[in-house]
């Protein structure tokens, strides 16, 4: 009688495994792997840390069209260029809703910035208002000396220490110093990003204060972006209050909205004390948007203004800075490439200037270089959807509420697709203009939901590489191979360990930095 009363849960368990599995058949879902969800917790069970690593190899097991259950939320993980294209052509407005994720309330002004907010009329106001007055040409074109001015800051900041002897470098905080500043400075007109005591030498306390508090919310705000929330698929753990991310998303709010109030009433006092002549010439961004606050008070708030200074922040800053370094410890492990690279720039440029941003047409093998990089480390490796309403995928149907994630990734590391994609070769993108390769290259999205400031973050990686490229040697710490680990953390693959490499001025390009 035991034994029997010990089977009775299992014997339920196997026919709710057998229902389950019926019901799927007969809705014409889309296949799943062979092991079956569990009450509860679903299909997360089989999915670690990288998440996009993980779901690939499900993919290679079951198809590149898959149904997974995330706790409560169905999931259909998408890894082929053909199912993208279907995805996000065919089903493009079904799928133009982002998921509704804690970090979307918190990080995303409850799900109405531009990131987070679902497609509708406040979301197409706010990509016109962002393609207008933030990412179009002409704003970028204006924001250039901006760039060129804190490349050259980084240039002569290297020169400086590295020109009696050899100096080691901390990559990943050079390079967050250099775009953090470039963002801010087109936000606010303001340097606000300081990475090391020399920096500190001429600023107020109040100056460094702010300062320190911008590192330390900007730091967080990248690491919690794309932190995983198992109380998204688990609402219970909410419910009984055990989530400690929540309570870290609800402090970076406060910490972030106080800051960028601050900043935007510092912004409102000196327009007022400003000419308008000389305000024209200086407009930065910030300034455009509260300009814009006089004529239309109830569309340019300054809640939208914040949210859109901070789609700035994540668009233009943390996808640049992992790219960047990731390049860079690609080519330290590949010399050859390096080489190759610093020829064409001596060939089109040489050695009596800088390389400026104008230079980037002549460059062709420098862009190989990045599109490379970014096949192998996408900056979002997963594009994450949601359909608004019941739709087909392959032939399968996808249910209304479904979270849709692009595995980027798992198609640019493709061996079917790319032939030996763990190798690193520029020369696969000779000939490709721009920065998609139909469905199997598209590293900042597709569609309505494609990454907007994919523009701006480029113009700035192509300037400074080629800059770091051009004027010094670059050489591994040790004689052992750069670690390219990858990081558990962020919105973006970042490196599990920061890139250290020893740097010292070439020889043919002393005078030029010299007068940086």
């Amino acid at each position: 009688m035991e034994v029997s009363y010990m089977l009775f849960p299992l014997v339920l368990l196997f026919i709710s495994i057998f229902i389950d599995y019926f019901l799927h058949k007969l809705q014409n879902l889309p296949p799943r792997p062979w092991l079956p969800p569990l009450p509860i917790i679903g299909h997360l069970y089989l999915v670690k840390k990288p998440i996009h690593k993980a779901l690939a190899k499900l993919s290679d097991k079951h198809g590149p069209i898959q149904l997974l259950r995330f706790g409560s939320r169905r999931v259909l993980v998408v890894s082929s260029p053909s199912a993208a294209e279907e995805c996000l052509t065919k089903n493009d407005i079904v799928f133009a809703n982002r998921p509704q994720l804690l970090a979307g309330k918190y990080l995303g002004y409850n799900f109405t910035s531009l990131v987070f907010a679902p497609y509708g009329d406040h979301w197409r106001s706010l990509r016109r208002i962002s393609s207008l007055e933030i990412f179009s040409p002409n704003r970028l074109t204006e924001f250039a000396p901006i760039r060129a001015d804190e490349v050259r800051l980084m240039m002569r900041k290297l020169y400086r220490c590295s020109s009696k002897q050899a100096n080691v470098v901390q990559v990943q905080s050079m390079l967050a110093d250099l775009t953090l500043n470039v963002v801010m400075r087109m936000i606010s007109g303001k340097r606000y990003y300081y990475s090391t005591n020399a920096d500190d030498i001429n600023l107020t306390a109040e100056e460094k204060d702010k300062a320190h508090r911008f590192r330390v919310i900007v730091t967080e705000i990248l690491k919690l972006m794309g932190a995983t929330n198992v109380g998204d698929y688990l609402p219970m753990l909410r419910w009984l209050g055990v989530n400690k991310l929540e309570k870290r998303l609800i402090n970076l709010q406060a910490k972030r909205d106080l800051f960028m109030q601050e900043l935007m009433e510092e912004i409102k006092d000196s327009m007022e004390c400003s000419c308008q002549e000389k305000q024209k010439k200086m407009m930065n961004l910030t300034q455009t948007l509260l300009s814009l606050q006089k004529s239309e008070p109830d569309c340019y708030t300054d809640e939208m203004i914040r949210s859109l200074m901070m789609v700035i922040l994540a668009a233009g800053t943390g996808t640049s800075i992992t790219t960047m370094e990731w390049a860079m410890s690609l080519l330290l492990n590949n010399p050859s490439v390096l080489n190759k690279a610093r020829s064409e720039i001596e060939k089109h440029v040489g050695h009596d200037r800088c390389v400026e941003e104008s230079d980037m047409c002549n460059l062709p093998y420098l862009g190989c270089i990045i599109k490379e990089t970014l096949r192998m480390l996408p900056p979002g490796p997963l594009l994450p959807h949601e359909s608004a309403e019941d739709c087909t995928v392959g032939g399968y149907h996808v249910p209304k509420g479904t979270i849709v994630l692009v595995n980027v990734w798992a198609i640019q590391n493709d061996p079917n697709i790319w032939g030996d994609p763990k190798t690193f070769r520029p020369e696969r993108f000779e000939g490709l203009k721009g920065f998609r390769d139909g469905f199997k290259f598209m590293p900042f999205g597709f569609g309505r939901r494609g990454c907007p400031g994919d523009d701006m973050g480029m113009r700035l990686v192509g300037l400074c590489l080629g800059s770091l490229i051009q004027c010094f040697e670059w050489e591994r710490t040790s004689e052992s191979r750069v670690d390219m680990s990858e990081g558990i953390e962020g919105i973006s693959i970042s490196k599990a360990i920061n890139l250290e490499a020893i740097c010292r001025p070439r020889a043919t390009m002393l005078n030029p930095l010299s007068q940086l």
